[in-house]
């Protein structure tokens, strides 16, 4: 009888530990990702069953939105929740930064979400890019850590990674490497709350390795794949880069192999979670770093890639999916969210809305409550920047400013010319409404933006700016990969 008591005993004090537990957080990141690759997102040639599976048990939002179109600043937004005039990330982060004598921690004065989550008891892990300086030594609170060497991806199957501390040539296909470790790291903590950060290098949509044709287990179907829907258009006068690989078969397949690859990790995390009873302990959130254009209006390429700077709502638009069974509500929201609300809605959602960072002061907004299934005000508002470029996007208007010399200055009406081809700026009859959006976006930035990062009134960048003053120490011209 004693026997059966203290059976009893046991197993109400387990049920009751299992039910005090703080859900565990995966969050599934890649690398220069337009939402509109996905099946899930209207895409009728590419392959992401895995996507398609999660979004429909989750919470897919199709208005996500990245404030900046590079690589290091948005991965800086989604960790504190600050935008780049805020974090001092305008631009990609060079290597030195990286390694060696000059190796220093970007974010190393700011609350992060790895951080925050460790100080309350999870173990936190790392396996993907970082791409925010010092790759060598684990950040943030971060135990388990593998990595890149650099921010850029030159090869899926030779580029240099950070295992144990060492350098090593990679010893497989990136996509795959980096799922493994985020399996071993589940497995590993499966009895513990945990974060698993897993950014992915991958797609990938730039660089020479668009010229070559894809390696992984996807590139046999698309071989001969005409994937129309990637658009064939004449290349755009402002398009600067990636000159090479627009209205080109062999990289278009390519993107549509990587991005396949990426679907396969994401199936092979959510059975890893299934299979230990993790499913409903376990948010996942997938999203992307920022957006990518794939020929949409003659573009091919994120918003760094065109002279003015870009920034198009393509070059914005990210995948954003959540996923948590018996607790996020599943759907499809349409209010536009931004990358900058990433931080306090999933604290919020966490249970940890007292641990969202008062200081600095945070653009974002909470839409935690939507992800439980109710509803909220949402005013449509998203505010971006690439160096000296600017922009305002409301659910109507788009406004965007630029310092001289880059110009010029541009407005659509997002209801009547939602692809951005009329730029209205200047035009008869906008002049109050050009006004008001322009005296909006000052109000942002005067408001958020450190005026150490303020590069409209002379601030400095932790990066090296793409543009600057000729008389500037961050100067360099480039040239136009062709």
């Amino acid at each position: 009888m004693k026997a059966r008591l203290f059976l009893l005993v046991a197993v109400l004090l387990s049920a009751s530990v299992h039910a005090a537990r703080r859900p565990n957080l995966v969050f599934i990141l890649t690398d220069n990702h337009g939402a509109w690759t996905l099946g899930c997102y209207g895409n009728k040639d590419i392959r992401t069953p895995n996507l398609d599976r999660m979004a429909a048990e989750g919470a897919q939002f199709m208005r996500a939105m990245a404030s900046n179109p590079v690589c290091s600043p948005t991965r800086a937004t989604y960790l504190t929740g600050l935008i780049p005039s805020q974090h001092g990330l305008h631009s990609f982060l060079d290597n030195k930064y990286m390694m060696g004598p000059e190796a220093y921690y970007t974010l190393k004065e700011f609350q992060t979400l790895p951080g925050i989550l460790h100080s309350e008891g999870y173990v936190c892990g790392l396996s993907g890019k970082w791409h925010l300086g010092d790759n060598l030594n684990p950040q943030d609170g971060f135990s388990y850590w593998a990595t890149m060497v650099r921010g850029s991806t030159g090869n899926m199957y030779e580029d240099p990674v950070i295992e144990n501390g060492e350098v090593k040539q990679t010893p497989k296909y990136m996509t795959d490497l980096w799922t493994e470790h985020g399996i071993r790291f589940i497995e590993q903590n499966k009895d513990k709350p945990f974060f698993l950060y897993l950014a992915y290098n991958g797609p990938y949509c730039l660089g020479p390795l668009l010229l070559r044709p894809a390696q992984n287990r996807h590139a046999e179907y698309y071989a001969d794949k005409d994937l129309l829907s990637f658009p064939r258009d004449t290349a755009h006068p402002w398009q600067y880069n990636n000159l090479a690989y627009h209205n080109n078969p062999v990289s278009i397949r390519r993107v549509a192999a990587e991005v396949s690859g990426i679907d396969d990790g994401v199936g092979a995390i959510l059975n890893t979670l299934k299979k230990h009873g993790l499913d409903e302990d376990t948010i996942v959130v997938f999203a992307g770093d920022q957006g990518w254009m794939g020929g949409q209006n003659g573009f091919f390429g994120m918003g760094d890639h065109t002279r003015p700077f870009g920034a198009h709502d393509l070059m914005m638009q990210v995948p954003f999916i959540v996923r948590h069974p018996g607790g996020v509500k599943p759907g499809r929201p349409d209010m536009m969210i931004a990358n900058y609300d990433f931080l306090p809605s999933v604290l919020d959602y966490m249970g940890l809305k007292n641990r969202i960072p008062q200081s600095p002061k945070l653009p974002g907004r909470s839409f935690a409550e939507v992800l439980r299934g109710g509803t909220m005000p949402w005013e449509t508002r998203m505010f971006y920047e690439m160096e000296g470029t600017r922009s305002i996007r409301t659910e109507d208007w788009k406004y965007v400013a630029r310092r001289s010399p880059e110009g010029p200055g541009e407005l659509y009406d997002m209801k009547q010319d939602p692809h951005e081809r009329f730029n209205l700026f200047g035009q008869p009859g906008h002049k109050q409404r050009q006004q008001a959006l322009a005296t909006r976006l000052d109000g942002f930035f005067e408001e958020y933006a450190d005026p150490q990062y303020d590069i409209w009134k002379g601030g400095r960048s932790k990066a090296r700016r793409l543009l600057a003053p000729p008389d500037h120490p961050d100067h360099r011209p480039l040239r136009p990969s062709q």
